[in-house]
């Protein structure tokens, strides 16, 4: 980093347990002239507990375009500036990605840290077996849009990640047992790397009454992973022969390759369904 090489830096702060900071991270914001966050307010405590004295200037969702441009005018001064938002990685489900644009349409250096990410850090822990994953992040507030929106993704078969807000955690839940079904397996992780951390697997169509089962479940910001749909052309052999094979007594694992061999679905689909069925 030097005045000859301007940089924006796109920095990964904590989703909650400081930490998980880089050294890397801390030496940027250390070293840089600007800092472009989310929420100042909520950033500045995080710069003062790692020793950064670093100029701050909000960069959210409503100021975006203007905040790009002050950022290009102190690149264009030779004053590099990092990028950060409340949590985890900027531009991924927060604002950043339009900003990072501008600055490289001016010609100036983005350079990218890895760091903290709500979707990775769960779909790390879920236990689902899909060998590609879609992250689709938060879905829109509205009922209507938001089914439309799950309707579009119900016949793929990747694992599907999305972000949600506790106060709508129940209502997305609803609908995703009724447009995907309720024999899909949900992974609900909650509060990551918080005091509170839970992460909880079961079917889409139990979710509901677990949520509701205790108050304090509904708390926190949730990252929802879905296993993806089962292969076009199975009519639902898939099933009767695993319940067949569960029931009598093989496990998961072996069912599911026997499974494949007399339907010819997909191992790990099947896995996924058999887990389900347990």
């Amino acid at each position: 980093m030097t005045e000859d090489s301007p940089a924006l830096y796109v920095v990964p702060t904590p989703l909650g347990n400081l930490g998980d900071m880089t050294q890397r991270a801390i030496d940027v914001l250390r070293r840089v002239a600007w800092v472009a966050a989310e929420d100042t307010r909520h950033s500045a405590p995080l710069l003062r507990h790692y020793g950064c004295t670093a100029r701050l200037l909000a960069a959210h969702e409503h100021n975006e375009e203007a905040a790009a441009q002050q950022v290009i005018e102190h690149l264009a001064e030779g004053e590099s500036v990092a990028l950060v938002s409340d949590a985890g990685t900027p531009a991924v489900s927060d604002p950043g990605a339009r900003l990072v644009a501008r600055v490289r349409l001016a010609g100036f250096r983005v350079v990218p840290l890895p760091g903290p990410c709500a979707a990775v850090t769960a779909l790390s822990a879920s236990g689902l077996t899909e060998p590609h994953f879609l992250f689709y992040g938060f879905l829109p507030a509205r009922a209507r849009q938001r089914e439309d929106a799950l309707r579009g993704l119900a016949a793929l078969p990747y694992a599907l990640v999305f972000y949600e807000a506790p106060h709508r955690i129940l209502e997305t839940v609803a609908a995703l047992a009724a447009v995907l079904g309720p024999q899909r397996t949900l992974v609900m992780a909650r509060e990551l790397t918080k005091l509170f951390e839970t992460i909880h697997s079961g079917p889409l169509g139990g979710a509901h009454d677990w949520l509701l089962a205790d108050a304090n479940r509904q708390r926190g910001e949730f990252v929802l992973l879905v296993s993806g749909a089962m292969p076009v052309g199975d009519d639902g052999e898939g099933e009767r022969v695993l319940k067949l094979l569960l029931a009598e007594g093989l496990p998961v694992k072996q069912a599911a390759k026997l499974g494949q061999a007399i339907t010819g679905v997909g191992k790990n689909a099947l896995y996924e369904l058999a887990l389900s069925l347990k």
